[in-house]
């Protein structure tokens, strides 16, 4: 049977497993039986994209699966091949839709399943500054756990985003590998067409940060091939299934490499029987270059290390989380007062101490950082990198920054010979590699010695309490420049971002400093200045300068921007906000939901039905996106009055924004615990229950001039 054969054949399979399937469902539940996946805005979203149909029940599914029919044309030709596998992709998304309608629970541990929407904006950031470099799928069965564990763990020490589908799932358990979202390796199930819960990712990304219009086939296609940076490992024997799941693969610009012999299709589909080389050639294969700084560690370091949690079973040592004091600073010294990379650990190291539990000691990290080009405006823009690198290392867990960082060191990374001196070299060699252009010499002095970590915290204290300073007197007005940043553009061609003092970027990671810093370090990189010059509407907000950056670099999408107003031209976004601001009439305010709460808002919608209507660099006025700190900024909503026009919040969120956000209202309209005047789910989430509380507390937002 020659390829194409196999190919439809493998489509036929899935079409009629389907059917079977969604016949068995109808009889057993109704056609009107609802279909959804979990925590998505976006239906079923394969089909959506593809036929611009959202599937509501299972009836509707009926139609689907006449699409799916249509797709299969047996004609040996490369365009029908592919067609033919994009049918099984949707095939298989009608059959795991059956699974979430007709089971409570359709995936167990250690699978997952579906990725709800925000998981994929929280991947938003990583992917687009390249901490995320790529996207793997591993499916099938290697010869041996040992080999899917090489393979596996040669993917997370590179940062790529790692989905297992089969057998492979047993074997990196057998071998060991720890998974989960956090760890970038994700088992999503046993059954090959649980495959479309990654095409679904993809597909997701093409519809949150690419404003695709569903419904657009051949945009979508050329969207996830120039723009999602995936492709698929395929072991063991393939069946016709997985063939035509991988023409569907390569439909979507994702090449398939595999162990088995097959006919090659250059760049697309290949074979490979060295298993040593397995992730080069699928590297290449995607044109995924991955820049490796080589850091003698005796443990692993990549990015996809993050989210590691160290419990306190698998605890080896502990520094600060409430148990001691520890406190980390990032200071600009000259030339002369710098001896480059050396590293000193002053008091006891972890091998150093007796103890019959857990080591704890009290810990001062401190990098001096000399350069050039340095300045000590760059200072709090290296220190908050601290975070990242530390939590890089495998078997390191950091929480917090300055004075209230916490630090836990696992037991398997001390057995490995990972000790304090390691962190150093950690701190150096990331210094030096992604600082390049500020940090001419960095020397790193780790202290644990537990009076000499009290006497220089008074020291760090003072640079805190001046930076803080500095930071409350940078507002927009006193300074000359605003910076653009189109770091998103990758996934969202529209969106521009407009970064001044008062407002950070809406994905909550650029502030003006980290914007300004960036372009010191890289001239020609995704942050540039824009010359404010005169103001057009200080109201609004509105520069003529911001008018222009925008329209050049989202060639002209976009042609007006305010910075101030949310109903009038309010910013883009790309899709990975913190945040969105929504606008409720009725209450004469706005409501904003951040993107871990996932119930429904009093507007009657979720965090990712308000964010469908607003990510991919389209302008929705009454609705924006937005990082958690501009929440508390004098900016927000100024030209309707201030974020005194809030009136619903997540108490989750409300906690988090309560010191600044009651500072900011009650210097600007002399109310006391504003925060207190804010409804939130646990006190109600309908519109009238909403209107009662704010009637109750006198909210400002109800006695202020109509919105609309």
């Amino acid at each position: 049977m020659n390829l194409y054969n196999i190919i439809f054949t493998g489509s036929e399979q899935a079409l009629e497993a389907a059917r079977g399937l969604l016949n068995q469902a109808i009889e057993s539940n109704g056609r009107e039986h609802t279909v959804s996946f979990p925590d998505t805005a976006y239906s079923l979203p394969c089909i959506y994209a593809a036929t611009g149909k959202k599937m509501n029940c299972l009836g509707d599914l009926e139609g689907a699966l006449e699409i799916v029919e249509s797709l299969i044309n047996k004609i040996h030709l490369l365009e029908h091949a592919l067609n033919s596998g994009l049918a099984t992709a949707l095939a298989a998304e009608v059959i795991e839709a059956i699974k979430y309608a007709t089971s409570d629970a359709p995936y167990s541990e250690p699978c997952t399943g579906h990725i709800t929407d925000p998981i994929i904006r929280s991947l938003g950031v990583p992917l687009v500054t390249g901490d995320i470099p790529g996207v793997a799928v591993v499916l099938g069965e290697c010869p041996d756990a040992e080999t899917a564990s090489k393979i596996i763990k040669d993917y997370q020490a590179k940062g790529l985003l790692t989905f297992l589908v089969g057998k492979v799932i047993d074997q990196v358990i057998e071998a060991g590998i720890k998974m989960g979202l956090e760890l970038r390796v994700i088992p999503l199930g046993y059954d090959v067409t649980s495959v479309i819960h990654v095409v679904s990712v993809a597909v997701r990304v093409a519809l949150i940060f690419g404003n695709l219009t569903p419904g657009d086939l051949p945009g979508l296609l050329e969207y996830t091939s120039k723009r999602v940076p995936a492709f698929v490992n395929a072991f063991g024997p393939l069946s016709e299934l997985v063939i035509s799941a991988g023409a569907g693969a390569i439909a979507l610009g994702f090449p398939v490499i595999t162990d088995q012999t097959v006919l090659e299709v250059p760049m697309n589909l290949l074979t490979q029987k060295d298993y040593d080389k397995f992730v080069a050639t699928s590297l290449e294969a995607r044109g995924i270059k991955i820049k490796i700084t080589d850091i003698p560690i005796p443990v692993s370091f990549a990015a996809a290390f993050e989210g590691e949690r160290i419990r306190k079973n698998d605890m080896f040592a502990e520094f600060g989380g409430n148990k001691t004091e520890a406190w980390e600073l990032v200071i600009k010294r000259e030339l002369s007062e710098v001896e480059d990379h050396k590293i000193s650990v002053i008091g006891p190291n972890i091998d150093e101490v007796e103890s019959n539990g857990v080591v704890r000691l009290p810990l001062a990290i401190i990098v001096n950082i000399a350069g050039k080009s340095m300045q000590e405006d760059f200072e709090p823009v290296l220190e908050r990198r601290l975070h990242y690198f530390l939590n890089y290392i495998e078997g390191v867990m950091h929480v917090g920054q300055r004075d209230m960082s916490w630090i836990r060191i696992s037991k398997d990374a001390y057995e490995k010979g990972f000790r304090l001196e390691h962190i150093g070299e950690v701190l150096y060699a990331k210094m030096r590699d992604e600082f390049e252009s500020v940090v001419d010499k960095c020397e790193i002095t780790i202290v644990t010695d537990e009076q000499k970590v009290s006497e220089l915290k008074s020291q760090a204290i003072t640079r805190y309490d001046a930076r803080d300073e500095r930071l409350a007197s940078l507002v927009d007005e006193s300074v000359e420049e605003f910076y653009s940043c189109n770091l998103c553009q990758s996934f969202a061609p529209a969106h521009v971002c407009v970064v001044t003092p008062e407002r950070l970027g809406l994905c909550g990671a650029v502030s003006w400093l980290d914007a300004k810093a960036t372009k010191e370090l890289d001239p020609t990189g995704p942050c540039q200045p824009i010359v404010k010059g005169e103001c057009l509407d200080d109201r609004l907000g509105k520069w003529q300068s911001v008018d222009n950056t925008v329209s050049e670099i989202s060639q002209g999408a976009v042609e007006n921007v305010t910075l101030y107003s949310i109903l009038e031209d309010p910013m883009t976004s790309c899709g990975c906000f913190e945040c969105i601001c929504g606008i409720m009439p009725e209450a004469n305010g706005f409501i904003i939901v951040n993107r871990e709460f996932s119930q429904i808002t009093p507007v009657g919608m979720t965090f990712g039905e308000l964010a469908s209507m607003t990510g991919g660099g389209v302008q929705t006025p009454g609705f924006m996106g937005h990082g958690r700190h501009f929440i508390s900024s004098k900016k927000f909503a100024y030209a309707e009055g201030g974020p005194e026009r809030i009136v619903w919040m997540p108490k989750e969120l409300k906690d988090y924004v309560a010191d600044k956000l009651n500072a900011t209202v009650k210097e600007m309209t002399g109310i006391e615990n504003f925060v207190d005047m804010i409804c939130d789910e646990t006190i109600a989430s309908d519109s009238e229950g909403v209107l009662a509380f704010l009637e109750e507390k006198g909210h400002p937002a109800l006695s202020m001039e109509y919105l609309m």
